[in-house]
């Protein structure tokens, strides 16, 4: 007798989309996202993007008919002064209705905390399965893996974990890995761990050989920006089930864009496979544009490491060496300049108040707005003269701004209504979601023969759903000849709105908190180093119950002593290899060492660890 094998149910796959604010969460839900990540009040990675408790409350009744989830970050390292403040709005962000805290500190896991999810952050630095695997021991109940985790290795740790993995799949790349940078606090005395990153990595610097030789001044530590639209398939495969959008700093211009680019390609990929995944979410979306990742913000594209784990490696550029701005879509080369214009060969057409960004053919950049153009002469708002070859990219398209800025997504509900007799003097209408339950609102109404057929009237009263997210899919009407009034229609389908929308309130789960496992030795050893970002006591006292017998402070507490280099950055980036140097690949390249980057009063010394194809950026002084 053979053994019945058991089917497994869909995988929802969750689109997860930025926000700074709740108006721009509203736009990111209206174009397709399944859940948001927004800023708490304070301690999130982006300082300059938090939100009230009121406007947040506010945001999850907005997203609740749809299923969408809101998380919260709180995300930053806290400091003692601030335990009982950030637990305070833990409970405050848990009375609003909230979905899961996204969090790093492990301090939270020591606090008095309500009974709610807690995701681990890209802060949380999870490279490999083992780390996965202690975070989800501890009671993550979703966990973001460091952007630059290949394909094979995601399979690792989804075959060694039982919660829902979330990947990065588009926008800007931190240069270190998961974030993990101090530059911007030893340089600037501003903390990336506390939401105030100075983006050292985007400046330019003077990279100076072995010999002394200096081998150029360049943007070397700015990356490209992620672009994963093309391998949602193979990362839903790998065991990838929330696929995350960068840009909490971003407007709604790019949310709309991005968040509409993927929604249509994560549907692709579920209606290609509907007994593998299914919407995290409900809601069609009827769009005014047609998205173009080419147009929104991006400093070029990259898919960055995914598949180094197979050996494949990156085609093209993974920096962005000559600019650390968004160049935007690439419409021409300049032909000649005239004291008033400049004459290009177009890809596309120019409109007055397109931005636009350019490249010499000597690698300057820069950025100027066309006052007007025509056709193939643009002139630019201030006087500037370009040389024959420059490469332009329109970094602003007035026009389509001007499009994104108005209205440009709605997202409705199918409903499935009928409306039929209930003896001799009531009338029910009734509707069902998704083929799921029924909800029934009913009224007095006598029967009254009308003296014309009154069905289509009843039909175009009925379907006045406007104002409303709900639309009807489907009618059914079984009274006849019978004439209803027009207000008594109206009344009904306003009651029948108001009790649907209760409806899917109801239904929208409460996502139970993970429980947590027996504490555990994590992975980085009992002698914790200032990368574990350990800033308070109850962080302190999580480690020591975990069997940590050493935990050195975070570097914004303590300066680290010893006569070790400090490490400002670990990345998977290497700028040899961007130089076309690589040892493995090009060995004959003469570029000798030691690199180091020189900035504005300080030094940074580059060290290769080829083996495993890593770089780090240590801090040589001012």
């Amino acid at each position: 007798m053979s053994a019945t094998a058991i089917t497994q149910p869909p995988r929802p796959l969750e689109l997860l989309a930025p926000a700074r604010n709740t108006e721009i969460a509203r736009e990111a839900i209206l174009h397709g996202a399944d859940a948001v990540y927004i800023g708490a009040p304070s301690h999130g990675a982006r300082a300059k993007a938090g939100n009230s408790i009121e406007d947040i409350r506010n945001l999850v009744e907005f997203a609740a008919p749809f299923g969408v989830k809101i998380y919260v970050t709180v995300n930053t390292i806290i400091y003692d002064s601030e335990l009982d403040d950030v637990e305070k709005m833990l409970w405050e962000l848990y009375g609003a209705g909230v979905d899961a805290l996204i969090v790093q500190d492990m301090g939270i896991l020591e606090m008095r905390r309500p009974p709610i999810q807690l995701h681990a952050s890209t802060q949380c630095d999870t490279r490999d399965a083992a780390k996965a695997r202690w975070l989800q021991d501890c009671g993550m109940s979703q966990i973001v893996i460091a952007r630059e985790t290949g394909i094979d290795t995601i399979r690792e740790i989804h075959a060694a974990t039982d919660v829902p993995l979330e990947a990065f799949v588009h926008g800007a790349l931190c240069v270190s890995y998961s974030g993990d940078c101090r530059a911007s606090q030893v340089l600037t005395g501003r903390s990336a761990n506390r939401g105030n990153c100075a983006q050292m990595c985007r400046l330019a610097y003077t990279l100076v050989d072995g010999e002394g030789n200096i081998v150029g001044k360049k943007h070397y530590l700015s990356l490209r920006d992620m672009n994963r639209l093309a391998y949602l398939g193979e990362m839903a495969d790998a065991g990838i089930s929330s696929f995350k959008i960068e840009g909490r700093l971003k407007g709604a211009s790019y949310v709309k864009e991005v968040t509409l680019a993927y929604r249509n390609a994560l549907d692709r990929l579920i209606e290609a496979n509907p007994d593998r995944y299914c919407r995290a979410s409900r809601g069609i979306v009827r769009a005014t544009f047609t998205p173009d990742l080419r147009k929104s913000f991006n400093r070029g594209y990259t898919d960055y490491f995914l598949h180094a784990d197979t050996g494949v490696r990156a085609a093209n550029s993974i920096a962005t060496l000559d600019s650390p701005k968004s160049l935007g879509e690439y419409v021409g080369k300049v032909k000649r300049t005239t004291p008033d214009a400049i004459e290009a060969t177009l890809t596309a057409t120019l409109i007055n108040g397109d931005g636009l960004s350019y490249i010499t053919p000597d690698g300057h950049s820069g950025g100027f707005r066309a006052n007007r153009a025509a056709g193939v002469l643009i002139f630019p708002a201030e006087k500037l003269t370009l040389p024959a070859g420059t490469k332009l990219y329109r970094s602003f398209d007035k026009e389509r701004e001007d499009m994104l800025l108005r209205p440009s997504a709605k997202r409705e509900i199918p409903i499935s209504i009928a409306i039929t007799r209930h003896g001799d003097d009531t009338i029910a209408l009734s509707a069902t979601i998704d083929g799921e339950g029924t909800t029934t609102v009913t009224a007095r109404q006598p029967v009254v023969k009308a003296q014309n057929d009154p069905t289509e009237h009843r039909r175009r009263q009925l379907s006045k759903w406007g104002g409303t997210v709900f639309t009807v899919a489907d009618y059914t009407d079984s009274l006849g000849d019978e004439f209803i009034p027009a207000s008594q229609l109206s009344d009904m389908r306003r009651r029948l709105a108001d009790a649907l929308t209760a409806t899917l309130a109801a239904r929208r789960p409460i996502l139970k908190p993970s429980a947590d496992a027996p504490k555990s030795l994590p992975p980085e050893g009992a002698r914790l180093t200032h990368r574990s970002n350990v800033a308070n006591r109850l962080a302190d006292k999580f480690y020591r119950e975990c069997g940590v017998e050493s935990i050195e402070p975070t570097i914004e507490l303590k300066k680290p002593t010893g006569s070790a280099p400090l490490t400002l950055m670990e990345t998977r980036y290497c700028l040899r290899r961007e130089l076309g140097a690589c040892l493995k690949e090009n060995g004959n390249v003469r570029l000798p060492e030691p690199l180091t980057l020189k900035g504005q009063g300080f030094e940074m010394r580059l060290c290769f660890d080829c083996k495993n194809c890593k770089m780090r950026v240590n801090y040589l002084g001012k």
